[in-house]
């Protein structure tokens, strides 16, 4: 349930700098403070989870940043057999997303972790704070290294998804549980998909995940991302050894461009 919650953080685990075609990166203006997303998961007729981005201003060594958190939890049948409280959050300036501060304090059938990483790009070095066992270390990194929230922002503000072409790859490195993960996501077009919202231009994404005990092969996700200037992921499916889950996205506000609709319903 943890990997499933963590794809509808939108690239969650999916994205990076640097990757094998486009070029330098830009800067979009692709958010701001007060917007908010909201997400559904549905397992075969099931409802089993909601999620949600927020972003508002925060503080860091007194200064103002961007505040990024992000909330998923399982609901109605699906609380009672596996509860889930999950918050993570990501503090980045208003210039350049790069982590400066990430929290993760989860639930997850019994299983509780609260964590506190600071970074510094001065020496790249990561202070990791598990604050339930009271254990703190340290970890190298690299300059465009992502967390898993941040990750999501840094692709609508700098990445230009524009120049991708079909089988194109994109590249990451995430710092996730004082562990550093490569990833690749592939670029496979351009579709149109029926929302609640109305028909949406999306493109079309296939992160590589590893294959085996809960997803049905390498290539069993799925994400479409709105093809506007807000680059907002609209739906993901999972294919499971057992089924498959979908999230879509169900309310936003404060959008800083225009929802393009094709079709309004």
């Amino acid at each position: 349930m943890r990997l499933i919650l963590s794809i509808i953080f939108f690239f969650n685990l999916n994205f990076s700098f640097s990757q094998s075609v486009t070029k330098k990166i830009k800067n979009f203006n692709a958010f701001k403070a007060g917007e908010k997303l909201e997400y559904k998961l549905q397992y075969g007729f099931f409802n089993a989870s909601y999620a949600s981005l927020t972003l508002k201003e925060g503080v860091v060594n007194n200064e103002k940043v961007l505040r990024a958190t992000s909330i998923g939890r399982t609901t109605g049948l699906a609380r009672l057999f596996f509860k889930v409280d999950d918050t993570y959050e990501t503090f980045f300036s208003f210039d350049k997303v790069q982590p400066l501060k990430s929290i993760r304090d989860i639930y997850e059938g019994g299983y509780v972790r609260n964590a506190e990483t600071l970074y510094d790009y001065n020496s790249n070095t990561a202070f990791f704070h598990d604050k339930i066992k009271n254990v703190k270390r340290k970890f190298k990194i690299h300059p465009d290294i992502q967390d898993i929230i941040s990750t999501f922002y840094y692709l609508r503000k700098h990445f230009d998804i524009s120049s991708l072409k079909p089988n194109d790859l994109i590249y990451v490195d995430i710092f996730f549980d004082q562990e550093i993960y490569p990833f690749k996501m592939m670029f496979l077009g351009i579709d149109k998909v029926k929302t609640k919202f109305g028909l949406v231009e999306c493109m079309r994404l296939r992160p590589y995940m590893e294959s085996g005990r809960v997803f049905k092969d390498n290539e069993g996700i799925k994400i479409w991302v709105t093809n506007d200037e807000n680059r907002i992921p609209i739906k993901v499916k999972a294919d499971l050894r057992v089924g498959s889950i979908v999230a879509n996205l169900v309310s936003f506000r404060g959008l800083t461009n225009p929802f393009k609709i094709i079709v309004s319903e």
